[in-house]
């Protein structure tokens, strides 16, 4: 297995090299440290041994320069020329502390990527293996690509899985607003998903957890969050086959999240992360 790490001298690119080394951690996988460049740009010789220092110990990683029109076309490329099951990059360097601000680049990925995108937090330094993985099982179409990616994952880690649903509450019209009539849907849902993802992972602690705010930011912040824990959700029911597309659920819970997020591809179907 092999992840793609888009790599810049700057620290979004060490976010990210961080973020991969922690995923890769127990999967025997291997990092691909891309640098894009622009045009007959010079490259500075310093910056392959900078970026795989970086690297965790025990973990396998290579790299390369790759000339592009942008950074997000060119880890695109290298991605489907090797066949990575994940990108990852950084979150953009202004964004609030322990919050994400989605950069040009994270975001020209999130539209377009045929495979997940993991996004590191600004500052993101963790060192050990992940500790739990919290899977969004809302229930719009593309949810079961989602636990699919996420049951997988944790079974092969051997790590808890936390399925979420959130309920937005302000979205609700008004004579919906009741919580129990609110909370039911979601809660049958993530129920039967449940037990679907706990009968596939037998010896793997499985739990549920219904979220609720008068807005997703609310409910996000309301959940507790591990400093190991990485987050799982798909994109939009509004992208292409196969391809990204950020919905502003998924948008929402990026910006209050404390903790690394994967955003899966509309019906993805590979073996997981």
């Amino acid at each position: 297995m092999k992840y793609v790490v888009g790599y810049r001298p700057d620290e979004r690119g060490a976010d990210a090299i961080t973020l991969a080394g922690v995923i890769a951690k127990t999967q025997g996988a291997q990092l691909h440290l891309v640098h894009v460049v622009h045009g007959a740009k010079a490259i500075d010789p310093d910056v392959e041994k900078r970026a795989l220092g970086f690297v965790p110990k025990g973990v396998a990683a290579s790299f390369s320069t790759r000339e592009a029109d942008s950074f997000a076309n060119g880890l695109i490329e290298v991605a489907t020329e090797v066949e990575a099951a994940l990108i990852v990059v950084g979150a953009a360097s202004n964004g609030l502390f322990k919050r994400f601000t989605v950069g040009s680049v994270a975001n020209g990925l999130l539209h377009a990527s045929p495979v997940p995108v993991a996004l590191a937090p600004r500052g993101y330094n963790r060192k050990d293996p992940l500790t739990r993985l919290t899977v969004m099982a809302g229930t719009r179409e593309g949810w079961q690509a989602v636990l699919d990616v996420g049951t997988t994952a944790a079974g092969r880690r051997h790590v808890p899985l936390r399925l979420v649903s959130i309920v937005e509450l302000d979205e609700l019209e008004q004579d919906e607003f009741s919580l129990d009539n609110a909370l039911s849907p979601a809660r049958q849902h993530v129920n039967t998903v449940l037990a679907e993802a706990a009968a596939s992972l037998p010896g793997t602690k499985v739990t549920v957890t219904l979220a609720h705010g008068r807005t997703i930011e609310e409910a996000v912040d309301g959940l507790g969050w591990k400093s190991g824990e990485l987050v799982i959700v798909g994109s939009s029911r509004l992208a292409e086959n196969r391809k990204i597309f950020l919905g502003s659920t998924a948008n929402k819970i990026l910006r209050a999240l404390p903790v690394p997020m994967v955003v899966v591809p509309r019906d993805f179907q590979e073996q997981g992360i």
